[in-house]
Parts: structure tokens; C-alpha cells; sequence
């Protein structure tokens, strides 16, 4: 079914809904998954992104969403400029990613905190994402629900623990998602919730046995 979104695109700043609505929520997504604002980040562009995006603003558009600033803000034209002046080092680098990737991917790699995240992510028209890989775990996150992403040791029992946490929180889950490297090693798991947990219960799931961190990311799309 095609909806009004898809004909007439998102309210932007930019030429393209790919290249600037879509990456600015790409930024969106990993500053609260980084946990706020990176200090460094490598921002590497895959397929279109790396042949026509920063003539797109792509570039502008992915800092600005490091920088939580929104598709419709007119600040994301000087993002760069913004991040120089707010202390994020930005390096820019083209990637050959997998052949199945959307054309519209880039592979972010951040530092905060003396810790360092990775993700991978498309935009796939009408601004709407896919964040596809976070720290070399497939995942699959739209966007358009509140996220719960945790890293845990691959046991029996932390789906029990973790839902557990949220079901006394009062929180409902949509979806739930669990993907491993290897069996006996770690697990990341995405439950995608109706709505924001409070802090205490991510606080929780964080406290519990194997749980390596947890993090919120509220919709961006």
C-alpha cells in the first residue's frame, strides 16, 4: 500500500529524502544508541551515498543527526560547521559494503566515553531507515518504534529477566529480536516497545546477570 508519505516525501531540509531526511535520522538513531553526543566519529558511505551524497547534503545531513538536530531544522545546512564549534571530530571515508546493502548505507563508527559503537544503516526513500548492523550483530530497527537494544551473554533465561523488567515497568512489546555470532558468546537483542521505559527499568535490565550494556532509542521516523 502506498501512503501519502511515499508520494509527496517527509517536511525536510534538503533536495532529497534519501540523502538528507533519511541520513539525518540515520544520525538520529546512532547518537542515542551512542548514548548522546560522539566525540569522533568515522562516517563511511556505501553505493549512491558515496558517489552523489555530499553533493545531497548527506553528509551534512548525518553530522547534524549526531548532533540531534531534526530533518526540518534549517541548523542541518551548517552542521559541519556545528560540530566543529560543539568539539565532534567528524572523518568522512568511502566502504564497499556487501553487494545485498542498499545502495543509500553508511557505516558509522563512534567514540564516547572511551567507548566505541558501530552501525550500519540505509535509507530507503521517503526519509524512512533501516539500521541493519550494530557492532557486527545483523539487526533489523526501522525506527518507527521505541527500541530497547541490549548486548547479553548467550544463556538461558535473560529473554525471561529482560522482559520480565519491562512487563512490571508496564511496557508492552511489539517486537523482539535476538541475533548471536556464535553460540555460547554474546547475543544482541532489539525489543521494539509501544513506548519509553523508564529509566529504572533500563537501569534493571542493564543490572542483570551477562547484560553487557543497554540502551533507548525513542522513534526517529
Amino acid at each position: 500500500m502506498v501512503s501519502l508519505l511515499d508520494i509527496i516525501g517527509p517536511v525536510m531540509v534538503g533536495p532529497s529524502s534519501s540523502h538528507t531526511a533519511g541520513a539525518c535520522r540515520i544520525g538520529l538513531f546512532a547518537r542515542q544508541l551512542a548514548g548522546g553526543m560522539p566525540e569522533r566519529g568515522l562516517i563511511e558511505l556505501h553505493g549512491s551515498f558515496a558517489r552523489t551524497g555530499m553533493g545531497h547534503g548527506t553528509d551534512r545531513a548525518l553530522v547534524g543527526g549526531l548532533l540531534g538536530i531534526e530533518p526540518d531544522d534549517g541548523r542541518l545546512r551548517t552542521s559541519l560547521d556545528l560540530a566543529a564549534d560543539a568539539g565532534l571530530e567528524v572523518e568522512f571515508g568511502s566502504v564497499k559494503l556487501r553487494g545485498e546493502d542498499h545502495p543509500n548505507t553508511v557505516r558509522l563508527t563512534l567514540e564516547r566515553a572511551g567507548r566505541s559503537l558501530t552501525i550500519t544503516a540505509s535509507s530507503v526513500g521517503a526519509g524512512r531507515i533501516v539500521v541493519t548492523a550494530i557492532d557486527g550483530y545483523p539487526v533489523e530497527i526501522s525506527g518507527h518504534l521505541v527500541a530497547l537494544v541490549f548486548v547479553a551473554a548467550d544463556e538461558p533465561g535473560i529473554v525471561a529477566r529482560a522482559s520480565g523488567v519491562l512487563a512490571r515497568d508496564g511496557e508492552n512489546i511489539a517486537t523482539m529480536r535476538a541475533s548471536r555470532r556464535r553460540r555460547g558468546g554474546d547475543a544482541i537483542h532489539v525489543y521494539e516497545l509501544d513506548g519509553v521505559p523508564s529509566t529504572s527499568a533500563v537501569e534493571g535490565i542493564a543490572a542483570l546477570d551477562g547484560v553487557r550494556w543497554a540502551r533507548v532509542v525513542d522513534r526517529v521516523a
